[in-house]
């Protein structure tokens, strides 16, 4: 099967509705090809976030020459290179690409739109791939499409930081707030960025033990947790990261993309990385 024709199988398989209810534009989507000729027998398919220079060094190495990453492969939206030219960091991904004979297709849009479920439903791929990962599914508060709720059974935020860096294979999780939290109610809050008195209301109002964002600022929500601890009302934020927060939606499409595509072609998940080292003063 040619490239060209995995992907359009894959977006078929997704439900290809925007946040407003529309069909996804073709023309205006994220979900472009970023690099690479999709008119090749399609050889095998590598999974990530992101396309690094690594996870394409690696893809090269097992002779894929698919790449479905979630995130943009240079750097800004839209793939834009024009600017690039000169930049030698370009350049040597660029090479790698161009030796392996490899396409990058991004999947964000469709995605997020939804992937089938049994009973006709669509949940979103990438927060239903974290969910079965966490092994949350039988905690969920409604539906996963973002943002989740879950209702844990009671646990420390720590111990919970702890089990879910090893489960996601991260460096380390930093917390805000207080650690000793007793965590029983989780909400994956997207994105943190500034005027965020609605989050604030929410986690007053609802009791919420411990957000996990992806984008997170020092300020507005952040300042609210601190002082939430310093008044003797102990909650918590895992600030994962977007990359690190995401990971696992594409590392579960491996899953169902023989279904999507009809047909077995091999797939493999190669994870980006953990976007942050710690280094400690102890």
């Amino acid at each position: 099967m040619k490239i060209y024709e995995v992907i359009a199988k894959i977006k078929a398989y997704h439900r290809g509705i925007d946040r407003n209810g529309n069909p996804i534009d073709e023309k205006t989507t994220r979900d472009q090809i970023l690099y690479g000729n999709p008119n090749q027998e399609c050889t095998k398919i590598v999974t990530s976030c992101w396309a690094t220079t690594e996870v394409i060094r690696k893809a090269k190495e097992m002779g894929a020459n698919l790449i479905i990453t979630h995130e943009a492969l240079f750097w800004n939206h839209g793939d834009h290179t024009d600017w690039l030219k000169d930049n030698a960091v370009f350049q040597k991904k660029k090479q790698l690409l161009d030796e392996g004979g490899i396409v990058v297709w991004r999947d964000h849009d469709y995605i997020h739109s939804g992937i089938p479920q049994k009973d006709g439903s669509y949940k979103d791929g990438i927060w239903y791939g974290v969910m079965k990962t966490l092994g949350w599914e039988k905690y969920l508060v409604g539906n996963p499409m973002k943002p989740m709720n879950f209702i844990l059974p009671e646990i420390k935020a720590h111990v919970l930081a702890k089990q879910m860096a090893e489960t996601l294979n991260l460096n380390a999780i930093r917390i805000i707030g207080d650690p000793d939290t007793l965590v029983k109610k989780v909400w994956f809050v997207e994105h943190v960025i500034g005027n965020n008195n609605e989050q604030i209301k929410r986690v007053d109002e609802e009791e919420i033990d411990l957000l996990i964002p992806l984008e997170l600022i020092d300020f507005t929500l952040s300042e609210y947790i601190r002082d939430a601890q310093m008044n003797g009302i102990p909650k918590a934020i895992f600030a994962l990261g977007h990359f690190n927060a995401e990971e696992y939606g594409m590392k579960y499409m491996v899953e169902y993309l023989n279904e999507a595509i009809g047909e077995t072609i091999p797939a493999v998940f190669i994870q980006s990385g953990d976007m942050y080292t710690y280094v400690t003063r102890n």
